[in-house]
């Protein structure tokens, strides 16, 4: 037995409570290690003299390890547990004292694993609306023009030209309204805006000022109608907050120009002297950009100022979440405030993350509710747009995805295949439409929450920021558009999660001849993905598929 490879935490990913009665237990082994793993607990207060044991399944494996997990169910609040191994020759037990052969219940209380108390505080609420979420993200300068009585001035492009970083084409929220009925048919119930508020850029990354949306996108009145249009049509808004950086034009920032320390504003930003320096580059900003300055997040007064912006869109004007721009350079402290702030407001407002990795420290329920998964991303580009990965590697490597989280945050999870920070994955699979549907297919099956970005279903190509910010092309949706069979995968993809089926499901990934099988097993039903990305026709399942080829079943029928 390989004792290098085992591990295991309590309150961490792998020991959380779903609910008060509820408890998941994970262990990680050596891959092929174990024939057979249980788990063996009580109430700490009894467990020297009378325990229960459960049988613990081999839910993913990874190119290293394998990871088992339960569910129990409590009699009471206090658990106390230690696993049992058998390697199908010996058996050992696992506790904080490590692999032994032995195990003394008597004296447990010094060695056992325990979860000491379930408290309600600690059992990390979900979103129920993300359980039957659909994503669409807008990029709003490049999707839709409504207001064309605007002053128009600003435009310096035409639409449908390449964009460059200076480029407006003139999209607005009042073209976001008028589509939503478009959007909606696609199978969408949700948008997600990149920041509509004051700034100088197209992107509105650098805002100066937080409480203005942005006369190019039609002002706060538009973002008004917007929210409750799509409101009455069932849809959910969630807007992008910067709130790392801000414009060098902030009314705060501009006062610490002026007056260096003697301005109350100087520990808003992280500042090496009396006052910034563009040239010096003085102060902490967004990456190289000096137009960017950072807030200190870990100053109070900032702290007041940002959560307040946040809870005051959540009331004026209903949105249903934050998007949170490079959240994973804002201090943990202020996370932690700012949920405090907005689930006061509304329980109910997701909070999503910007965070290109591994992000379990800031998802334990005291910060974020999930993050943009771009690990998945990078996966589905290493197996389908690259063919970096086989489908064996490719199953590994996504259910060690999930054991990074608990299974609440894995339903909330932003899943995506491309965005307004990536190449176009249409183009980084060589434009082959197979490729893109099969990669739809995965991104709404597997758990978590699919967000498309805008013209994905009219198969958009694209390069790097700004070339992936290209103008969303009308003349190319609707039946006669050629691209029907994408919106049509899309509707059927998006009821297969209306009902809830695939977030309260159980998934298993594997791989049978070179295909790569996703299941989904709720009750009697089960929803399976195959992908044969092999380089010849296999057989998983009695399913034949030749190469670059998927289908999706339900309970043994072909619907994809």
């Amino acid at each position: 037995m390989n004792r290098y490879a085992m591990y295991h935490a309590a309150d961490s990913a792998y020991c959380f409570p779903v609910s008060e009665e509820e408890i998941v237990l994970r262990l990680r082994c050596a891959r092929d290690d174990l024939k057979r793993v249980q788990v063996i607990y009580e109430s700490k207060y009894v467990f020297g003299e009378r325990r229960k044991r459960a049988d613990m399944r081999k839910a993913y494996s990874g190119e290293l390890y394998d990871y088992y997990t339960v569910t129990l169910r409590l009699a009471g609040a206090k658990l106390a547990y230690v696993f049992y191994l058998d390697d199908g020759e010996e058996q050992y037990f696992f506790s904080e004292d490590g692999v032994t052969r032995d195990y003394d219940y008597r004296l447990g209380y010094y060695n056992f694993f325990q979860y000491p108390y379930i408290n309600r505080a600690d059992i990390m609420p979900s979103v129920k609306w993300m359980d039957r979420a659909v994503f669409y993200q807008v990029f709003v300068d490049r999707f839709c023009m409504g207001d064309r009585e605007k002053d128009r001035s600003y435009i310096n492009c035409r639409w449908g030209d390449i964009p460059s970083p200076r480029s407006f084409a003139g999209g607005d929220l009042d073209g976001v309204a008028g589509k939503l009925d478009y959007i909606s048919s696609l199978g969408c119930n949700a948008i997600y805006l990149t920041p509509v508020f004051s700034s100088p850029s197209n992107h509105k990354y650098d805002i100066y000022d937080y409480y203005r949306v942005d006369a190019q996108f039609g002002g706060n009145d538009a973002l008004r109608r917007l929210v409750k249009a799509a409101h009455e049509k069932g849809m959910y808004v969630v807007l992008d907050a910067v709130f790392n950086h801000c414009s060098e034009r902030l009314e705060q920032f501009r006062d610490v120009l002026k007056n260096g320390k003697a301005s109350r504003y100087h520990s808003w930003f992280c500042i090496d002297g009396d006052k910034p320096d563009a040239e010096k580059k003085n102060y902490e900003m967004f990456s190289v950009c000096s137009y960017m300055p950072k807030f200190d997040t870990s100053c109070p007064e900032v702290q007041h100022f940002l959560a307040d912006i946040g809870c005051w869109y959540i009331e004026e004007y209903g949105i249903d979440g934050w998007r949170l721009d490079v959240c994973d350079e804002v201090s943990h402290a202020f996370w932690k405030y700012f949920r405090q702030r907005i689930k006061q407001k509304n329980p109910q407002a997701v909070i999503i993350g910007e965070n290109w990795h591994d992000a379990s420290s800031s998802l334990r329920g005291d910060q974020f509710d999930s993050v943009m998964n771009y690990p998945f991303t990078k996966a589905c580009l290493d197996y389908l747009a690259w063919g970096k990965m086989d489908a064996r590697h490719m199953a590994w490597k996504l259910g060690e995805l999930l054991m990074r989280n608990t299974d609440t945050v894995n339903r909330m999870m932003l899943n995506l295949l491309d965005s307004h920070d990536t190449h176009r994955f249409f183009s980084e699979a060589g434009q082959d439409r197979e490729t893109v549907l099969a990669a739809l297919c995965l991104l709404y099956l597997f758990p978590g929450v699919p967000c498309i970005f805008y013209g994905t279903e009219i198969l958009t190509p694209g390069g790097y920021d700004p070339d992936c910010r290209r103008c969303m092309d009308w003349d190319k949706t609707g039946p006669d558009g050629g691209y029907e069979d994408i919106a049509d995968t899309l509707r059927t993809l998006s009821g297969l999660r209306r009902d809830g089926r695939l977030a309260e499901g159980v998934t298993s990934l594997g791989e049978q001849d070179g295909i790569f099988v996703l299941k989904n097993r709720r009750g009697e039903c089960e929803t399976a993905l195959y992908i044969n990305r092999s380089g010849r026709r296999a057989c998983a399942d009695g399913i034949e598929l030749d190469n670059n080829t998927h289908c999706v079943t339900v309970n043994g029928g072909i619907v994809l």
